[in-house]
């Protein structure tokens, strides 16, 4: 399927999309901990927490790498919002890992900020928060109102019509 219309979702549409994805993950953390804690033997939460840690980012890439490369996350079909390449085809598996390896962006800051700066949880959440919306509304800086780490990725967030029935 190629897009041609490349009118980027609204950005209180795309974090809308983006929380209800964080819902949806939940689940994916407590399956794949329940998997991961099983096959190690895992008593104690704080036992193997960089491992599980290591784990856990790669059952989210391939969460993400697999339903990107088919265009659509389960968030993103009920939010009619659909990823694509600039050309408005479909995602490679390349391309969507990369994608994934680029959303990182949304944490990466805060998170090699806490160990330097020995952040409390308190302070860690906010500066968080203050990130998140930050590298939100850097997009209306972007010429397409595109994430920064689509355009580094090459790839683009755009409205899909749902499929009639």
């Amino acid at each position: 399927m190629i897009v041609t219309d490349f009118q980027a979702p609204s950005l209180r549409r795309r974090m809308a999309c983006w929380l209800y994805e964080g819902m949806l993950l939940f689940g994916v953390v407590f399956i794949a901990g329940y998997l991961f804690s099983t096959l190690t033997q895992t008593r104690n939460a704080m036992d193997n927490r960089h491992p599980l840690q290591a784990f856990l980012f790669v059952v989210f890439g391939i969460y993400f790498t697999w339903f990107w490369a088919k265009g659509q996350t389960l968030a993103m079909k009920t939010w009619n919002i659909r990823v694509v390449d600039r050309q408005g085809r479909a995602l490679t598996q390349p391309r969507a890992f990369w994608r994934y390896v680029l959303s990182w962006l949304w944490f990466l800051p805060p998170l090699a900020a806490q160990a330097p700066f020995k952040l409390s949880g308190g302070t860690f959440t906010l500066v968080t928060a203050g990130w998140i919306v930050c590298w939100a509304l850097a997009s209306r800086l972007h010429p397409q109102r595109q994430f920064w780490h689509d355009a580094i990725a090459r790839t683009r967030l755009v409205s899909s019509m749902p499929l009639s029935r």
